[in-house]
C-alpha cells in the first residue's frame, strides 16, 4: 500500500498506464493471429490483413508499447508468411 500522496499517485498511473498498454499489446497479437489465420486459409485478402496488421504493429511500437526491434521481427515473419502462401 501506498505510504505518500506520490506514492499513490504513481500507483494510479501504473494502473492505468498498465490497462492502455494491456489493450494495445492485445490489439497487436490480434492483428498478427487474423494474419495468420489468412494466410493459413489461403484467403486471397491476406495482403490487405498483412498491411492492417503492419500498421497497428508500427503505431504500437512508436508509442513504446513493444520494442522497435520486436515490430520489425513480428512484420518480416508475417511478411514472409504472406509470400510464401
Amino acid at each position: 500500500m501506498a505510504n505518500s500522496k506520490s506514492a499513490e499517485k504513481r500507483a494510479r498511473q501504473n494502473k492505468n498506464r498498465y490497462e492502455l498498454k494491456h489493450a494495445q499489446r492485445s490489439m497487436v497479437r490480434t492483428a498478427v493471429k487474423n494474419t495468420n489465420k489468412s494466410v493459413e486459409a489461403k484467403d486471397s485478402k491476406s495482403k490487405d490483413v498483412m498491411k492492417e496488421a503492419q500498421s497497428v504493429i508500427d503505431r504500437m511500437a512508436n508509442k513504446g508499447v513493444i520494442h522497435k526491434n520486436k515490430a520489425a521481427r513480428i512484420k518480416s515473419r508475417l511478411n514472409s508468411k504472406v509470400k510464401s502462401a
